[in-house]
């Protein structure tokens, strides 16, 4: 199964951010950056499963398994975009972006309307051909 469609736990998808933050890690350095933090040996099991899913490859820097992510952060997060809207707005992109708009109180600015304008433009006339 690809990885980019391989669900993730929330610690997964922390884990998971982390090293898009910093590109590569130790066991070590992942559990630093996690909040609230669960056992080294929590982490390495955690890692290792993330290997087994192929979010994760593994290189050895002397003794050190250093880990690195193996799905393109981009392709991550058109994965993950796609689960939420599967699990939270029956699949619908519409009640996606009508709930991220509500979640902006202070409203949008005239860059991203005219960008969203120019995003749903772009849809129409894939749509169209």
């Amino acid at each position: 199964m690809p990885a980019s469609h391989v669900t993730l736990s929330r610690r997964e998808r922390q884990i998971m951010d982390v090293l898009y933050q910093k590109g590569r890690a130790t066991a070590a350095e992942v559990m630093e950056l996690l909040p609230d933090p669960p056992s080294y040996s929590s982490v390495r099991a955690l890692l290792r499963i993330l290997e087994e899913k192929r979010h994760v490859r593994h290189e050895m820097d002397g003794s050190k398994y250093v880990f690195i992510p193996s799905v393109h952060r981009d392709k991550a997060k058109h994965s993950a975009i796609r689960h939420l809207v599967q699990t939270f707005f029956e699949g619908s992109p519409v009640q996606a972006v009508a709930a991220l708009l509500d979640l902006s109180s202070g409203g949008l600015s005239d860059e991203e309307v005219e960008r969203m304008t120019r995003l749903i433009e772009k849809s129409r006339e894939g749509r169209e051909r």
